[in-house]
Formats: structure tokens, C-alpha cells, sequence
């Protein structure tokens, strides 16, 4: 790899953030970024550095039209994740999910999912139908959500992302194989 070429990696990672009124717009790091597969940090500290990053990640998953977002997407190694299942049209359906916990998992789905770190990839992928999660808000304070359906889906695969697992790693080893040799194949052909 040249020097311009790791430069070039280095400035795409690390200052590709966009400002807005609303504040920064961080870049969702794609596949096969190690912060991905790493698990997230537990966060110990919550003062008002935390309070702005959690509205950062917010615009960042608007920005990319996501439905949650975990800090290591923003390549922040933190168990940090937010989630809007409404994508904006009801606010006080915003979640955050700081050193996150699934304490109880009831049923079965079977639905596609994506993943903004995975663009263009979709598959079918079994979670519960029903979770309750514990976990810290903004403040520090313990709370406890339940959903169902989606935002149970968006809750596993949230939490899953802080684990350092991605939808992927719960495909079968086949499928897996067959949408990572896909990946390999977008980014061989700039298209990822």
C-alpha cells in the first residue's frame, strides 16, 4: 500500500465528519473495519461529553437513514446505542441504551435485516419476538425497556453491534461465506 493510499484510509476514518446546526455527523465505518468486531467498552463516565455524543449519533443515524446506530458504527469503541424505530415522527420513542443488558427473550421472528455498516446487504435473520432490556439512560440512571417486533429486532441487533457481532455472524457459515465473498467482491470493484 502506497503512503497516499494509507493517508487517504486515515482521513476517511478519522476527520470525514460533517458539521450541522445540530452538530456533527459522524461517518458510519463500513465492513471489515476491526472496531466492528470488537466488544464496546462500558461506559463509566456520564457528563455533558456523553449527553452531546448520543445527540451526535442521533444525526449521525438520521443522516444515513438508519433506525439505530451503535457507537462502534462511529468507530467508538463504547456500549453506547440509540435507536428510533419511528425514524423521527414520534420523539419520545427515542431510545438510549448505555451498557446495555437482554435480561429476559420470549418468542421467535424471522425477519430481513440491514445494517448500516453492511450497505446494500439484507438477509433473513432469527431473533426474539420479545425482549426486556436493562440498561443506563444519558443520566447514569438503570431503566428497563421492553419491545416487541421491530424494536425488539433493533434492540438485538443494537446490543449485538456493542458484543462486536454483526447480522452477519448469525447467518449460517454458507450464507455467511456467500455475502462475504459478495462484500469482498464491492470492494475489489470500488462499489463499497
Amino acid at each position: 500500500m502506497r503512503c497516499s493510499e494509507i493517508l487517504l484510509a486515515i482521513v476517511s476514518r478519522f476527520e470525514r465528519i460533517e458539521v450541522t446546526k445540530k452538530g456533527k455527523i459522524h461517518e458510519v465505518v463500513k465492513w471489515p473495519d476491526p472496531v466492528l468486531q470488537k466488544p464496546g467498552e462500558k461506559v463509566t463516565v456520564f457528563d455533558a461529553k456523553l449527553k452531546t455524543l448520543v445527540e451526535e449519533m442521533f444525526e449521525s443515524m438520521y443522516a444515513a437513514q438508519g433506525i439505530g446506530l451503535a457507537a462502534p458504527q462511529i468507530a467508538i469503541s463504547q456500549r453506547i446505542t440509540v435507536i428510533d424505530v419511528s425514524f423521527k415522527k414520534i420523539p419520545e420513542e427515542k431510545i438510549v441504551l448505555i451498557n446495555p443488558e437482554i435480561i429476559e427473550r420470549e418468542g421467535k421472528q424471522v425477519e430481513e435485516e440491514g445494517c448500516l455498516s453492511l450497505p446494500e446487504i439484507r438477509e433473513k435473520v432469527s431473533r426474539a419476538a420479545k425482549v426486556k432490556v436493562r440498561a443506563q439512560d444519558v443520566t447514569g440512571k438503570w431503566v428497563e425497556v421492553e419491545g416487541e417486533e421491530l424494536l425488539a429486532r433493533a434492540m438485538q441487533h443494537e446490543i449485538d453491534h456493542l458484543d462486536g457481532v454483526l447480522f452477519i455472524d448469525r447467518l449460517s457459515r454458507l450464507k455467511r461465506d456467500l455475502v462475504i465473498r459478495k462484500m469482498k467482491k464491492m470492494i475489489k470493484n470500488g462499489e463499497w
